[in-house]
């Protein structure tokens, strides 16, 4: 079995795994689309976290990572993740396309919220969403930490890589916080 992370499963893995890949999907957008009312939101006051959407361009690329999980851990594993993704994600099976041109392409499950959960916010522009994001914390911490994390765990797995809709939300809400501007 083998998970896909797009999200806070690239830098926050909290369960055991064989071996970890760099590489793309196809066919998708990463997008701050779905409301987070469990992790870094709360009921009343969402924050927003990222989901994919299919793209109308076949050449669209999603990076992320891997997981190979043991046989033996399967159920324990994906116990977790369904629990972890339990606000609005469902399990689909996509093909994955290691970073390492040596390395065959090869079927993984990823969580993904679809425009029909109760918790998908939809798009927005990037100083709407930057606005929400800025204002919203959770059980799992700041909804700004979840960008910045991101954000810097995608420049350190794929540095060549520039995910428009990621880094120009990075900025904006590097705008609104002010601890970013006392750093400056």
């Amino acid at each position: 079995m083998w998970v896909f992370g797009y999200g806070s499963l690239i830098w926050k893995v909290d369960f055991k795994y064989e071996r970890k890949v760099v590489g793309h999907i196809n066919g998708y957008l990463r997008r701050f689309y779905q409301h987070s009312i469990d992790h870094r939101g709360v009921p009343g006051k969402p924050g927003r976290v990222v989901t994919l959407i299919p793209s109308k361009d076949a050449n669209s690329v999603v990076w992320g990572v891997a997981y190979k999980i043991k046989t033996e851990d399967e159920e324990e594993v994906t116990k977790h993740l369904d629990f972890r993704e339990k606000n609005g994600y469902s399990k689909k099976t996509v093909t994955f396309h290691p970073k390492d041109k040596n390395q065959e392409a090869f079927p993984l499950t990823l969580y993904v919220a679809t425009e029909d959960n109760e918790s998908y916010a939809g798009p927005a522009s990037v100083e709407d969403i930057a606005k929400q994001v800025i204002s919203s914390q959770g059980p799992s911490g700041t909804n700004k930490e979840y960008v910045y994390n991101l954000a810097e765990a995608m420049r350190s797995i794929t540095p060549d890589v520039y995910d428009e809709h990621l880094f120009s939300l990075e900025a904006a809400v590097q705008k609104l916080d002010p601890a970013f501007k006392n750093k400056m």
